[in-house]
C-alpha cells in the first residue's frame, strides 16, 4: 500500500500528540477527528498491515487494533466469511 493517502489525512491539521493519547478522553478526541477523516479506512489498514503498535490510526486505539488483528487471524484460521 502506498502512502499517498496520508496527504489527505485530517490528522495533518493537528499536533501529532493528539493521536498518542494518554487517557480515555484523549482517545475519544482522536476518534472524533478520525471519524471525519476521508482516509481513515486506508489509515487503519496501513497500521494493521505494518503492525504499528502505538497511537491512534484509522480511529482505532492500540487495543482496538490488536482485537481486530486477533479477529482477522481467527477468521482466517477457521475460514469464516466476514459477511
Amino acid at each position: 500500500m502506498s502512502g499517498e493517502w496520508m496527504a489527505d489525512g485530517k490528522c495533518r491539521d493537528y499536533p501529532a500528540e493528539v493521536f498518542f493519547p494518554r487517557d480515555g478522553v484523549g482517545v475519544i478526541k482522536a476518534q472524533r477527528i478520525c471519524g471525519e477523516c476521508p482516509v481513515s479506512a486506508q489509515c487503519l489498514e496501513y497500521a494493521l498491515d505494518n503492525h504499528i503498535d502505538h497511537g491512534m490510526w484509522g480511529g482505532q486505539s492500540e487495543r482496538e487494533r490488536r482485537r481486530l488483528l486477533r479477529e482477522r487471524r481467527r477468521r482466517r484460521i477457521f475460514n469464516i466469511d466476514a459477511n
